[in-house]
């Protein structure tokens, strides 16, 4: 199994964020993590990626317990990390962005990592040498996701990828995540449902902190997800 989280707790000095989480993400598939602002979705990620360190519970990825790992041990085990507000390097040109990530996971044959890239999103071929400062917000998601897919991960954490992004290139990014699903398995957070629902295999609901809902991605209309998503 991919991911399998278990009785995973986490909190904010006295505050308690999440309690009790639980959910495996199949292989090649896509699991949607839902629920209103301050469910406490980005602080799982956060929590996955090592990013904040793990309060109590058991975080297993391709096998090994990685509760207490390092965020850099798990990046280079296979989990590729796309955060709210995308953080590319600004300052960087389109291609140098994506160059960082090889070099620093010694990324066999690059060439071709770059040219997978450029195939799933054609536009950052043709804005290779322009900073990622200059690009629109919908092509710095694409550089985002691409800069997480360079290594090749057998996860991707997707966390709001269509926030602050045109209609036009959220279809870009929707067709390049449905490609992608065949290839590793995927968790995305996302606040558009139609959008999640279009990638969904399963999904796990967020209320509080607690696991509300949980189910396959089809029956996502007649379990009533939606009534979690609103304000």
């Amino acid at each position: 199994m991919p991911l399998t989280v278990t009785s995973l707790c986490q909190r904010y000095g006295s505050a308690r964020i999440l309690e009790d989480v639980a959910f495996r993400i199949e292989p090649l598939s896509c699991l949607a993590l839902l629920g209103r602002n301050g469910a406490g979705k980005t602080t799982l990620l956060r929590t996955l990626m090592g990013v904040m360190p793990t309060d109590s519970g058991t975080i297993m990825f391709e096998g090994a317990d990685i509760s207490y790992a390092p965020a850099h041990v798990r990046a280079r085990a296979g989990m590729g990390y796309v955060p709210q507000g995308r953080e590319i390097f600004a300052d960087l040109t389109v291609g140098q962005n994506i160059d960082i990530v090889l070099r620093n996971h010694r990324t066999v044959e690059p060439d071709a990592a770059r040219d997978e890239m450029v195939a799933l999103f054609p536009v950052l071929g043709q804005m290779w040498r322009r900073r990622g400062g200059d690009l629109s917000g919908g092509q710095q998601q694409q550089l985002a996701i691409a800069r997480a897919l360079a290594p090749r991960p057998k996860l991707l954490i997707l966390d709001e990828p269509t926030e602050g992004v045109q209609p036009s290139i959220v279809q870009d990014i929707e067709d390049a995540i449905a490609a992608l699903k065949g290839r590793m398995a995927i968790l995305l957070v996302e606040q558009y449902y139609d959008f999640a629902k279009s990638l969904a295999d399963a999904y796990v609901v967020l209320d509080r902190g607690r696991v509300a809902l949980r189910g396959a991605g089809h029956n996502m209309e007649t379990d009533g997800v939606s009534r979690f998503l609103s304000v």
